[in-house]
């Protein structure tokens, strides 16, 4: 598989006249190599040259974390006394144009244009974004095991499995994460928990407010799961509940979504643009009159990283294919009253939209 991955770039490279890739902290490493940088001080970084061979260089000390695959990469362990910077560049050596990972941390980047002022350095987005918006059977298989754990987290709150009322949100979103890892996630990636007027804040972040009886609680939440690849793959879901019944008010602004939503998910077929499945969403909740009140893309890619390409927002033309990966999460956000969002991962397939989160999609009320 890494093999493949590594010989796709290369071909990558070829066509985009790059001579040289490099790969730090950030997604492109684990989903090329199966390994994770660590997000420290020190210089972890895949240099990939568009022939020979690549070559990891890594601190020493991190060596034995790594599992080495002899097909695709070599180790070229660096001490504490010795330049990392300066063994990447001399690997690089006289490429006239690398692309270098999006999340390379700038002091690394400013140090390699130093060593190789000669070097046009450019990033990955453009190389291997493409190559890993597109799925592959075994990472769908990833996508939809993380998806199925999230959706009995899901369930166990429409249930009243995981009390509420009482609770501050800041409590709430610890005990989802608590599920998340116990449900096989090596991470959580977030917990988002608005009670009331915060979950008109689509990217709350929960704190000591209390949970009360009679309102909106709006959970989004996810992690990443680890497979036998060594790459993780990320799971992501909201839902909605009402800590009792919802008002007359609340159920027809949720009726709104909940069409919405389905609209969209139903869109996403291969051929279709990007941002016709956003308009899908778009124009129901808009000629409901919120349109105003839907302030963000209908969704975005997911992989190896929670965010990725494609983005499903108005201005993307591209059209899905066949193994593209995406949220579909529209919300409606009424300032200092309630907001509510709705969210599935989407796989486009030949024959049609798959949605790997199953979830109940109503506004459940919970006596919890």
């Amino acid at each position: 598989m890494h093999a493949d991955r590594l010989a796709r770039v290369r071909a990558a490279m070829a066509d985009q006249r790059v001579d040289g890739c490099l790969l730090s902290v950030g997604a492109d490493l684990p989903w090329l190599i199966g390994y994770e940088a660590m997000p420290l001080e020190r210089l972890t970084m895949l240099v990939v040259p568009r022939d020979g061979v690549a070559t990891l260089v890594i601190p020493e000390l991190e060596v034995p974390r790594v599992r080495v695959d002899d097909d695709v990469f070599r180790l070229r362990p660096w001490g504490e006394t010795e330049d990392p910077v300066a063994i990447v560049a001399e690997l690089l050596g006289a490429a006239s144009r690398a692309a270098i990972g999006n999340r390379t941390w700038a002091q690394f980047l400013v140090a390699l244009q130093r060593a190789r002022p000669s070097t046009t350095f450019t990033t990955t987005s453009e190389l291997i974004g493409p190559l890993r918006e597109v799925k592959d059977p075994d990472e769908v298989a990833a996508l939809r095991r993380a998806a199925q754990a999230v959706d009995r987290i899901a369930a166990a709150l429409q249930a009243g499995d995981i009390p509420l009322v009482g609770r501050t949100e800041a409590e709430v979103s610890a005990e989802l994460s608590r599920r998340i890892l116990a449900e096989g996630h090596q991470r959580v990636n977030f917990a988002i928990v608005a009670a009331g007027e915060d979950a008109a804040s689509p990217h709350h972040e929960p704190g000591p407010r209390v949970i009360r009886p009679g309102e909106v609680v709006l959970c989004d939440f996810g992690g990443t799961m680890l497979t036998d690849s060594g790459a993780g793959y990320c799971s992501d879901i909201t839902r909605c509940v009402v800590t009792g019944q919802p008002t007359d008010e609340m159920a027809e602004v949720y009726a709104v979504l909940h069409e919405a939503q389905a609209a969209a998910v139903a869109a996403g077929r291969v051929g279709t643009p990007a941002e016709d499945v956003d308009a899908a969403a778009r124009a129901i909740i808009a000629d409901a009159g919120f349109g105003d009140r839907f302030v963000h893309r209908t969704g975005h890619g997911i992989g190896v990283e929670e965010h990725e390409d494609p983005y499903i927002v108005t201005g993307n033309r591209r059209p899905l294919v066949a193994g593209n990966a995406y949220s579909v999460e529209p919300g409606i956000y009424l300032p200092d009253r309630f907001g509510f969002r709705l969210e599935d991962i989407v796989v486009a397939t030949d024959d049609g939209p798959e949605a790997l989160n199953r979830a109940d999609h109503r506004l459940v009320p919970v006596d919890a």
